[in-house]
């Protein structure tokens, strides 16, 4: 059998994945502070799950922003680096099946491009990500452990935390129905709990992240929206999107995998002969 391997290092996790016959194959998640320790776990870890000999890998694929610490073949094998940019579009695009859409890549911050069969290009982004869930709830929580965060979420209750359109007005508003975020935080209560925090924080930087690519894809002319990336998978996304959806009809896909979304480009784009830099 003949792999190829993508690995999405990023600023706190690893990601990697292979793709063989336009399949993905066992993908997988290594934390680690260092960027070189994360890709050789991970890369370690992905060979002894599947049981491959190396020679049965057939290129090596990285991207993200620790790629930039790898400078030669890993292990001897053939090596290349793939802009992340278009390694988000090309795994975007693959993973939804979609032909045309705006590729959010939500990360420690996030980054947007516009993807389509011809042309992938990076259309901006911003800061907010999961290293600003991560800081708030540092300071506001004194916790730092995502998925403890997350868990806490689960039992929060936002009507403690933010204030909703019908709390400002009984008139019906056109296009903003009452449940409408009027101001994140701007009901916080003395009563609120760290669980209502933690849901308040992690709805915060959802919405944000869904506002933004909903004035990309009205600048570009298109409503699909596909996610990619850690935070794609948190479980308030379903609840969060939804609202936004309905709100500005346009469709936010989160695909199987969408946390790999990036390695799986990466590989792609070895695939597909698109642009990279052979190490």
């Amino acid at each position: 059998m003949s792999i190829t391997i993508g690995i999405d290092i990023g600023g706190s996790t690893t990601k990697i994945a292979g793709v063989h016959n336009g399949a993905i194959i066992t993908p997988m998640l290594v934390r680690a502070n260092d960027p070189v320790a994360s890709l050789f776990g991970a890369f370690g870890k992905f060979i002894d799950a599947n049981s491959l000999p190396l020679q049965s890998v057939e290129r090596i694929m990285v991207t993200g922003v620790g790629a930039s610490h790898i400078g030669k073949p890993i292990y001897g094998l053939p090596t290349a680096k793939v802009e992340e940019f278009l390694a988000n579009g090309l795994g975007g695009l693959f993973l939804t099946g979609l032909s045309h859409a705006i590729i959010v890549s939500m990360g420690t911050g996030t980054a947007l491009v516009e993807a389509s069969q011809d042309s992938i290009k990076h259309i901006g982004g911003t800061g907010i990500g999961g290293g600003t869930i991560l800081g708030l709830s540092s300071r506001m929580l004194n916790i730092r452990d995502i998925e403890l965060i997350i868990k806490m979420a689960e039992d929060g209750d936002l009507s403690h935390i933010d204030l909703m359109v019908g709390d400002l007005t009984r008139d019906l508003l056109p296009g903003l129905p009452p449940y409408t975020t009027a101001s994140n935080f701007g009901r916080i209560s003395d009563v609120a709990t760290k669980n209502d925090i933690a849901l308040g924080i992690i709805n915060m930087v959802l919405q944000s992240i869904g506002i933004t690519a909903i004035f990309a894809v009205r600048g570009i002319g298109v409503k699909d929206i596909a996610l990619i990336g850690k935070l794609s998978v948190l479980p308030q996304c379903k609840d969060v999107f939804a609202v936004l959806r309905q709100l500005f009809s346009v469709e936010f896909f989160i695909p199987e995998n969408a946390e790999y979304g990036t390695a799986v480009g990466a590989a792609l784009a070895y695939l597909g002969n698109k642009e990279y830099k052979a190490l």
